[in-house]
């Protein structure tokens, strides 16, 4: 499955989630995008997640019926220290997430 990291995850995340295929948005040549449009273009390039910590899209934006899924990651920040330690449990839904679908991962202190 090929992983898309939204502008707001730092890059640095995607070595921690080496087992799976994972770009940033800025790479994939996305840079910019609204939201909508992104997840449009997203799917068009085969992308299968879209990882972010934007907490509002899936009330902005429609995911059921897409070709695509989103993981939220919620954490105290976007920093790289605070997300740490939600990838285990991303690593884990990545393994049964389902397009159209949304899942929400977040630090136990959350």
């Amino acid at each position: 499955m090929r992983r898309l990291l939204n502008e707001c995850v730092f890059a640095k995340l995607g070595k921690h989630l080496s087992s799976h295929d994972c770009t940033t948005v800025t790479r994939a040549g996305l840079s910019g995008y609204e939201n909508g449009e992104l997840l449009r273009k997203a799917e068009e390039l085969g992308f299968d997640v879209l990882l972010t910590v934007d907490q509002n899209l899936p009330y902005q934006q429609r995911i059921e019926g897409r070709r695509i899924a989103v993981l939220i990651l919620i954490a105290a920040s976007n920093q790289i220290q605070d997300l740490l330690p939600i990838i285990p449990a991303s690593l884990e839904a990545l393994k049964n997430i389902q397009t159209g679908q949304v899942i929400r991962r977040s630090t136990p202190a959350l």
